[in-house]
């Protein structure tokens, strides 16, 4: 059984989550699995090392951004790969210091991410992580973020991708997704 097909058979489907019409995708089943989760943070690094990377301009990746929360579970294994740096994007308020804010639209109102103003230096080249990607709202913050800063996003990953909600077309970078999730 390939990568993809083997992590897509341990995602759990919950119907009716967190309101009913709503399918939750879960993927802790995955991070409890050890097999599994090593499965996944490779199959990332792979696709960075030899398709994200050989088309950047710098040949680089400086920092990788992991989203509040699921990117945070992610994004440091990645970088400490990659050799590159971990920022966090958090919830308005979260963070110490002088920080930077972008303000996205969710099903169910407004909310806003923050990172620290001096997470990313002008020029960085920059990868944006997180679990799932519907509508595309936190991922374009996060990328709106890194700009603020000077930094350059070259890519954004996901685990999984809700394909006809097409979230990827708001963003300012190609997207990448393990799962393409249908419905």
């Amino acid at each position: 059984m390939a990568d993809v097909e083997y992590l897509q058979s341990i995602i759990r489907k919950h119907p009716d989550f967190p309101k009913k019409g709503i399918s939750f995708l879960d993927i802790f089943p995955i991070l409890r699995d050890p097999i599994a989760f090593e499965t996944l943070i490779t199959h990332f690094v792979h696709h960075i090392t030899s398709q994200t990377i050989p088309k950047s301009l710098r040949k680089k990746v400086d920092v990788v951004v992991g989203l509040d929360a699921r990117g945070f579970l992610l994004g440091p294994i990645i970088a400490l790969r990659l050799g590159a740096s971990f920022v966090p994007v958090r919830k308005h308020g979260k963070l110490p210091g002088e920080c930077v804010s972008a303000t996205y639209e969710k099903e169910y109102g407004a909310d806003t991410f923050e990172m620290q103003s001096d997470a990313i230096l002008p020029g960085q080249c920059v990868i944006i992580v997180d679990d799932l990607i519907a509508t595309g709202g936190s991922a374009k913050a996060a990328g709106e973020l890194v700009k603020k800063l000077g930094g350059v996003t070259v890519e954004y990953l996901f685990i999984i991708e809700i394909m006809f909600l097409k979230g990827y077309q708001c963003l300012d970078a190609p997207a990448y997704s393990v799962i393409q999730h249908l419905d």
